[in-house]
């Protein structure tokens, strides 16, 4: 806040208040147009205005010729910030500034009248080259004690409610020529006094006035803000949402965008009846609640209204609605179905045959790899930093959560294991041979057709090359793993139809188990030694029985 100090010279001659200190009558009138002078101080409609009219007020009502009103500014010095009754004086001191610790002498030295500081020549003569602006008439000197010299100088300080200083009175030229009487300087007290409060109210009200512009502006900034974001979430090209944050209702919906609608084909009044989760994919959610509540990040799928799903990008960002006001959710929704899509098709010929569809020899190796680990399963050999349980056997390691494979015919077992079921087809090369790659083509993707369909959702069917396929089937012993050899052979024997014919090709399988323990080289080459031996065993067979 700007805290003002005004000083007011005031220099006095024949008529005003000074003329009739004998006369009640008179003091009367003058009181009556004192009190008219000091309600107009109020009336100014800034501090400009009010210290003009207690220059003005003071020469019209004080009887003095000329007064001048010198304001404290903020660094503490003095600016002439109004003069009335000499043009010259005028001109010569208005707008100029006086220091503080000149000021401070002035109101330092001299006679006190009450509040009043009065500085006679015979003292005001060291202030003669001071820097505070001054203007002095010329005159003769004073033939009687009473009379004014032109050099004698007159204060009234004028103070804030908290004492602080904020204006000085300063007056010359008595119209009487005489210095002042009981009633003269009463008078300059109480309209001092009177300015005082007039500058206060002012610099109130030029606060004020600024505050309310200052609120003015924030206001149209604000409103110039929110239409902003009203026109940036309204026509984003992207999804926008907001929700709530906190409580049993965070996380609901209280505001969407068309573009949101639009791509979940769900109008506004819909979407706003749910809470953001209700629009996740069940298996997404544990993705939602991993992203952090503010500022976070994720990519999950969000159901459609025809129940379909569709793949976005997910960012919140927390805004308050004032300073220490609620806090919402703004959610940024961008749709990636296509990107996903392509990184989807792009994964899967990574991983999948591009003739069969089927998981290629790298993915198969992948989930091979997943199943087992370097460390048999075995019984440990007592060591003596083993940990016993209360029986004297070894406690398994801790932590480990690892399901170890075991051959189902390994001792400790429960009979069931990972079978690896190795397949070669028998005859395919002839039918390359014969006619063509693109006719052996389509044997391998009917084969692969047909594998499929033979075993269970969770089973792998890979294909390794050629004409080489693995089988993956978890939970079965030594005789599921047959019978399920015996099914798959079942299925590629009937004829496959290629151009308007049909050819036919055997298959020899291998059985072979996952076990912990074993690389996946060696088990995979333990199935396919089996299917040479059980081809081999056929061959013979057939042989024999020509």
């Amino acid at each position: 806040m700007i805290q003002w100090s005004v000083c007011l010279h005031v220099h006095a001659s024949a008529g005003g208040v000074m003329e009739t200190d004998t006369e009640p009558y008179v003091h009367l009138a003058s009181l009556r147009e004192l009190h008219e002078v000091v309600s107009r101080l109020n009336t100014a409609r800034s501090m400009a205005d009010t210290l003009q009219a207690i220059a003005d007020g003071a020469v019209r009502t004080l009887g003095f010729e000329l007064a001048a009103v010198n304001l404290v500014r903020p660094d503490g010095d003095l600016l002439v910030a109004a003069v009335a009754g000499s043009p010259g004086a005028e001109a010569l001191m208005a707008g100029r500034t006086g220091s503080r610790d000149a000021w401070e002498r002035r109101l330092s030295m001299g006679e006190q009248w009450g509040e009043l500081r009065f500085i006679p020549h015979t003292e005001g003569w060291v202030l003669d080259h001071d820097d505070v602006p001054q203007w002095h008439a010329t005159g003769p000197a004073p033939r009687y004690p009473d009379e004014w010299h032109p050099m004698d100088r007159l204060f009234a300080p004028m103070y804030s409610f908290d004492g602080e200083l904020i204006a000085v009175l300063s007056v010359d030229k008595p119209r009487n020529g005489r210095r002042p009487g009981q009633w003269g300087r009463e008078a300059i007290r109480f309209y001092a006094t009177q300015a005082a409060v007039a500058i206060g109210n002012a610099r109130l009200r030029a606060n004020m006035q600024r505050a309310l512009a200052r609120l003015e502006r924030e206001q149209d900034a604000l409103r110039a803000s929110e239409e902003s974001f009203r026109q940036a979430f309204e026509y984003a090209p992207s999804g926008m949402a907001v929700a709530e944050m906190g409580g049993d209702s965070h996380g609901r919906l209280i505001r969407v965008n068309d573009a949101l609608c639009r791509m979940l084909a769900r109008p506004a009044s819909q979407l706003r009846r749910h809470f953001f989760a209700d629009l996740v994919h069940p298996d997404d959610i544990g993705v939602l609640l991993r992203s952090s509540a503010e500022g976070g990040r994720a990519e999950l799928r969000l159901i459609h209204r025809d129940g379909g799903t569709l793949w976005v990008s997910l960012r919140n960002s927390v805004v308050a609605d004032t300073a220490d006001g609620p806090r919402f959710l703004l959610i940024h929704v961008e749709d990636i179905e296509e990107r996903k899509r392509h990184e989807q098709a792009l994964a899967h010929r990574a991983s999948h045959d591009a003739l069969t569809g089927l998981p290629n020899n790298a993915e198969l190796r992948l989930r091979l790899g997943n199943r087992i680990c370097a460390r048999p399963r075995e019984t440990p050999v007592r060591r003596s930093t083993d940990v016993f349980d209360g029986f004297g056997t070894p406690a398994p390691p801790p932590y480990d959560h690892h399901e170890h494979l075991l051959d189902p015919d390994t001792p400790g077992a429960d009979g069931k294991g990972l079978a690896v079921l190795f397949c070669d087809l028998d005859g395919f090369k002839s039918i390359n041979d014969r006619f063509g790659h693109d006719s052996g083509d389509a044997v391998l993707r009917e084969v692969a057709r047909r594998l499929r369909e033979c075993v269970r959702d969770d089973d792998t069917v890979a294909r390794l090359g050629g004409d080489e396929f693995v089988v993956l089937a978890d939970g079965l012993g030594p005789a599921d793993a047959s019978d399920l050899a015996v099914r798959l052979r079942s299925a590629v024997i009937p004829p496959i139809r290629i151009d308007g014919g049909s050819v036919r090709v055997g298959a020899s399988f291998g059985i072979g188990w996952a076990s912990c323990g074993l690389s996946i080289e060696e088990i995979l080459r333990s199935a396919d030694q089996r299917m040479y031996i059980e081809k081999r065993a056929r061959s013979h067979g057939r042989r024999r029985a020509g």
